[in-house]
């Protein structure tokens, strides 16, 4: 396997943050939902089987990392996918273990 650049420690040390933060299957589960299209909180609590807490922390991690950005409308908020490369990279990953 070829290196095309050495990556310095702290860059290294925000990939590894990256793949922690992906880690976690709720996230992942959120990510394949929102692969269809935003959706609100409430939605994404109804197909995870999840509690709205739970969900709701896992959403600001993921938003947090840049991973997801959210909208407000009216008492809804609404997530969506920001970060197309996690998209790729889930996919590439799926493709591996099936």
């Amino acid at each position: 396997m070829s290196n095309p650049q050495t990556l310095s420690f702290p860059t290294l040390e925000k990939v590894a943050r990256r793949f922690l933060v992906l880690s976690e299957p709720i996230r992942l589960q959120l990510i394949q939902l929102l692969m269809g299209g935003e959706r609100c909180v409430g939605e994404l609590v109804e197909a995870t089987k999840g509690t709205q807490g739970n969900i709701s922390r896992h959403l600001n991690i993921l938003h947090t990392e840049g991973i997801l950005g959210r909208r407000k409308n009216g008492i809804c908020v609404y997530y969506f996918i920001t970060d197309k490369t996690v998209t790729q990279l889930c996919q590439l990953v799926c493709q591996k273990v099936n």
